[in-house]
């Protein structure tokens, strides 16, 4: 959700990011990010000792601006002790105090476009919805794994990628074996998703005959975005794969649940369009997605079928 901010501040002069190892490779190959400076807060940056460390690093940097996308009080403590005289951030983070500038978080706005407004200081001038559209550049490793996984599907085939997992149990839509019964003929269905999908992809598989090809755990981020920007049309939760799906602009059906697009996450490609149970007075129940319904019916995803979600998929990619 950051790479819009990032672009729009390339514009104006050099851009280092400041992030953890774990979501460095997504920025890899993007040609608005000078440097990528590694913020290993749970390894060689643990504590005060690496704290002061980085903040010794960016202070010789000399940096004008730091701009918080994560608003952290690290984040915000981490800008004061580099001695950036111009930090922004929003006025509802939490590290709010440590900011010299604050700007509201406009409510109902796609997030992308509230981190955008960090960069004009002014939310109520945003870009349209489709302009913050998210952007990432999988490279030449990323297309090598996705040839292996992918194998002779690789050449020649309609792809439709299939997202059925998510950290939030209750996102998880339930109906997707039946879902690729009904996409997979005339294509090849790919599961995406981490090594703990792996039990929804084999049943998946199971319903395709075996057709279906498992990629859960075998590719990082990056290289599941290059996947889905193979795919005619990807299928997903309120999850992960929605945002690389927007990031590399790929037909998107996007299943909410408990959740609702207005929290400011739903699909940003320009084909789009969302699934969700819109006539149960108990939606949206959580920001996130509960571990369980709370009303013990979970009917947000249940009463969302196969059927409709297909009849949908076909409407953004026939």
């Amino acid at each position: 959700m950051t790479t819009p901010l990032i672009a729009r501040l390339a514009e104006a002069g050099a851009v280092d990011v400041v992030c953890t190892p774990a979501a460095a490779p997504l920025l890899a190959n993007n040609p608005s990010i000078r440097e990528v400076i590694l913020y290993d807060k749970r390894g060689r940056d643990r504590g005060a000792r690496g704290f002061v460390r980085l903040a010794s690093v960016l202070r010789r940097n000399g940096y004008a601006s730091a701009y918080f996308a994560q608003g952290s009080v690290r984040s915000g403590m981490l800008g004061l002790a580099a001695a950036i005289p111009d930090r922004v951030g929003f006025q509802t983070s939490a590290g709010r105090a440590f900011y010299t500038t604050r700007i509201p978080s406009t409510p109902g706005a796609h997030h992308a476009a509230r981190l955008l407004s960090l960069a004009t200081r002014d939310p109520a001038h945003q870009p349209a919805i489709s302009a913050p559209r998210p952007r990432l550049y999988p490279g030449a490793r990323e297309r090598v794994d996705v040839d292996e996984v992918l194998g002779t599907a690789a050449y020649n085939e309609r792809l439709i990628v299939l997202a059925p997992g998510s950290v939030w149990a209750t996102k998880r839509w339930p109906y997707y074996a039946a879902l690729a019964r009904e996409l997979g003929v005339g294509a090849r269905i790919v599961v995406v998703g981490s090594a703990d999908d792996r039990e929804l992809a084999t049943e998946i598989v199971g319903a395709t005959s075996g057709q279906a090809i498992d990629a859960t755990g075998r590719l990082s981020l990056l290289a599941s975005a290059e996947l889905i920007g193979r795919a005619a049309l990807v299928v997903t939760n309120d999850s992960a794969p929605l945002h690389l799906a927007s990031a590399m602009n790929t037909p998107t059906v996007a299943v909410f649940g408990p959740t609702v697009p207005e929290f400011g996450f739903g699909p940003l490609a320009e084909r789009a369009v969302v699934a969700g149970h819109e006539r149960l007075d108990c939606r949206p129940c959580d920001k996130h997605g509960p571990r369980v319904c709370p009303l013990g019916h979970w009917r947000c995803m249940r009463e969302i079928t196969p059927d409709a979600v297909a009849a949908l998929a076909r409407r953004i990619a026939p």
